[in-house]
Parts: structure tokens; C-alpha cells; sequence
């Protein structure tokens, strides 16, 4: 594939990420969040400890973890609705997404009966607000845990590995990741790659957009994303050390 003319990224090569910040603490009331920016992308993320867990979990001993995902009005170029009577399917796929890439980091449950609640939401939309959301809620999450043990609610984390995130796609025949808004309208292929710190799979979406791809463009995108996914476990990872 020859990429064209239109595909080059101005200061950016195709397997570069944008500039990835995390600000850990960011939300002090909260037990655990981080501010994390993909570019101009920018989400925040908390993890609120609550006691108690849902109904069909009572009575096992074992605590629940799940995310919510939402966007501000003027997240994006022109005034998005809030979602206040009734939850939209694209944002109840990406709280689904959150959740399940979230839970990855836990091999159990056994944390008591608390409920851990993520919460994501998007201050400033560039593309990539469901990757950052997962990035960024994995250092809010690690963050509530040493909370609890700190408050001595349990005697130790239950984390067992860090997630993170990116998108990758072909644009203008050319394999990209960490896809801005600009990029990611144009993409003929547009995916989701999530991925543990041990370099395993959590989910990878992806779609032909405007097309088809063969086997050697998905390889080809599979490398870009973990690479590109173990440089943002290193930022993590750093980010929890200091």
C-alpha cells in the first residue's frame, strides 16, 4: 500500500501516538482518578468505592466493578444532548467496553461486597475518547484499590495487571494509530485494540468502514497497536510509580 499525499500526518509519523499526558489525582474527592489526554482528547476518570454490591452478587462475598461513559455538550464541534431519560446504544457499548477491559485487571472478586464505580467522562472530543477512557480509568482504579487497602477495607489489591488502549486504522491506504477525528472519519478501516500489561488481548473491535481488508493489513495494524499500547503501559506505569 502507497500511502497518499493526504495521509501524512504533520509532525507525526503513522505509528506515533499524540502527546499522552496522565494526571493522577486529578479529582481529589474521589478515591482514585487521573485526567488523561490523547492529543486534544482529553477524559477525565474516577473510581468510587461504594459499599454494597448489585442484587444478583448479595451474599457471595465478593465485590463488582463497572464503568459509566459520558460526553460533555460541548465536547465536540457543535452541542451534543445530554443523555439524561435514556442511556444512547453507542454510549451503553463503550460503558460495556470500559467495563469489561477494566475487569481484566482482577483474576477474582474477592474484594467484599463493594462496588467499584468508573466514571469517564469526556471533556474534549478529538477521536479515540473510548481508549483514553480505558487508559485512564486503569490508573484510577489501581489508585481506589491501594485506598481501600490504606483504610484497611481489604488486605491487599486485587490488581494483577495494568490495560490500556489505542485505535489504529488505514487512512488513505496507509496503517495509522491513535486516529484523531480528522483521521478517523476518513478511515477504510477504524479499530479498537485493548491489551493487559502482560502483552495479552482483552478486545480488539474492528470494521471495514469504507471497504475490505486482507489478513497482511490487520497484522500490520496488530503490530502498530501493541507496540503502541506497551509504550502507554510504560506512561502508566510510570505515572503509578511516581
Amino acid at each position: 500500500m502507497v500511502p497518499s499525499e493526504s495521509s501524512v500526518r504533520v509532525g507525526r509519523p503513522p505509528e506515533a501516538l499524540r502527546a499522552v499526558r496522565l494526571e493522577r489525582g486529578a479529582a481529589p474527592y474521589a478515591e482514585g482518578s487521573c485526567l488523561i489526554s490523547f492529543g486534544s482528547t482529553r477524559v477525565l476518570c474516577t473510581a468510587s468505592v461504594e459499599t454494597g454490591v448489585p442484587g444478583w452478587r448479595r451474599g457471595k462475598g465478593e465485590g463488582w466493578l463497572t464503568a459509566e461513559y459520558s460526553m460533555l455538550p460541548r465536547a465536540t464541534h457543535t452541542r451534543t444532548t445530554r443523555e439524561r431519560q435514556q442511556i444512547g446504544g453507542r454510549t451503553q457499548e463503550i460503558q460495556r467496553l470500559i467495563g469489561r477491559s477494566i475487569r481484566a485487571m482482577l483474576d477474582d472478586f474477592r474484594f467484599g461486597e463493594h462496588t467499584i464505580k468508573i466514571d469517564c467522562d469526556v471533556l474534549q472530543a478529538d477521536g479515540g475518547t473510548r481508549t483514553a477512557s480505558i487508559t485512564g480509568a486503569c490508573i484510577a482504579v489501581t489508585d481506589a484499590f491501594d485506598w481501600m487497602v490504606r483504610e484497611k477495607k481489604i488486605a491487599v489489591s486485587p490488581i494483577r495487571r495494568r490495560v490500556a488502549a489505542v485505535s489504529i486504522g488505514i487512512v488513505d491506504g496507509q496503517p495509522m494509530v491513535d486516529l484523531d477525528y480528522g483521521e478517523d472519519v476518513r478511515a477504510a478501516v477504524d479499530m479498537n485494540v485493548v491489551c493487559t500489561s502482560e502483552g495479552r488481548f482483552v478486545e480488539v473491535q474492528g470494521t471495514g468502514e469504507h471497504g475490505t481488508f486482507d489478513r497482511d493489513a490487520l497484522n500490520r495494524l496488530l503490530d502498530l497497536a501493541t507496540s503502541a499500547i506497551a509504550e502507554l503501559d510504560g506512561l502508566q506505569r510510570a505515572t503509578l510509580a511516581g
